[in-house]
């Protein structure tokens, strides 16, 4: 209720909802309340750290600490240090993380940080396929099959479609129209669908089926009439690749620093199926030119954001391999 004895915190987590003048004015508030020495860690989803950081006094002692959901159940942090964060900052933070048990990756700052980043596609996508028919419960089910814990839409819902949506304009304004969400989740929100904390989202929640069924409402409200028409093949291909495909384009850009830390994030921040190694073990095995010609085939049929990563393309002609 008030800050008497932050005087004696090292660090303090911030984990108030994402709005970046919220987490400026909780920065001014720890930093008037607390030691000179105290870090500020904030476990925002999407607002680049350098935002957060903007009018603070100490800047260097402002970084990203990002937990993943399920918090007790899934092992990484990411620790997300902004252009003028200090070496010492970083070194804190990932110890402190290493004690609560986390395993930490360190990622540049920008929208989306990693995870999250390569999640937004593959997310978007399984929402394109079920705007033009396929039924939720099976791309959720194809999905789970290939490996994930839950399928896509299910995860949106455990998430919080409000909170699992509102990264989405982050990604869009810094990387373009790869990242355009459907209109669709909109209407989901206006229809007061959150998801499970308020037992309303894509599936029902109902004391009958507890989450089991997908909510047949959400059809009618979407104006679809759901048919089964794809192959679990292209389900499984045109979602994943999308992820694939954007954590190559996170290698590129320095966002992680190895091909390693792409895996480990993947796996253990949002359960990609660890028999794969993760996204860049996975990429190995499929073999990057196959992979390339695979993209280039989904770009002429559905569009740029398949587009293949130059990093890929480069790879394809050298016939190179992550590892």
């Amino acid at each position: 209720l008030d800050y008497s004895g932050f005087k004696d915190a090292d660090i303090v987590i911030e984990a108030v909802f994402e709005n970046v003048e919220l987490k400026q004015q909780m920065v001014a508030d720890v930093e008037s309340h607390c030691a000179e020495h105290t870090i500020f860690a904030s476990n925002t989803s999407s607002i680049p750290i350098g935002d957060i950081a903007a009018k603070a006094v100490r800047p260097e002692q402002v970084i990203g600490l990002h937990y993943f959901s399920p918090v007790d159940k899934m092992p990484l942090a990411e620790i997300i240090p902004h252009a003028g964060t200090s070496p010492k900052t970083i070194a804190t933070t990932v110890a402190v993380a290493k004690a609560q048990g986390k395993t930490p990756i360190v990622v540049k700052d920008g929208a989306g940080f990693y995870v999250n980043r390569i999640l937004a596609p593959y997310m978007i996508e399984a929402a394109h396929m079920i705007l033009n028919g396929e039924p939720i419960d099976k791309i959720d089910r194809t999905l789970v099959k290939f490996g994930f814990p839950v399928g896509p839409v299910k995860l949106l819902d455990e998430v919080g479609i409000d909170v699992g949506t509102k990264i989405i304009p982050f990604l869009h304004a810094q990387f373009g129209d790869r990242f355009i969400s459907p209109d669709a989740f909109a209407k989901v929100l206006d229809d007061e669908r959150k998801g499970k904390k308020n037992s309303r989202g894509f599936y029902d929640y109902s004391a009958q089926s507890k989450g089991k069924n997908v909510d047949n409402e959400i059809y009618s409200l979407l104006n679809i009439t759901p048919e089964a028409r794809l192959q679990s093949e292209e389900i499984i291909q045109r979602s994943v690749y999308l992820l694939l495909n954007e954590a190559a384009m996170c290698l590129d850009e320095g966002v992680i620093q190895s091909p390693r830390d792409g895996d480990i994030g993947a796996i253990f921040g949002i359960g990609f199926p660890p028999f794969t190694g993760g996204p860049f073990r996975y990429m190995d095995s499929i073999g990057i030119a196959t992979l390339v010609e695979r993209l280039e085939a989904f770009a002429r049929v559905h569009g740029e954001k398949f587009t293949p990563a130059p990093i890929l393309v480069k790879m394809s002609a050298e016939n190179s391999t992550f590892y």
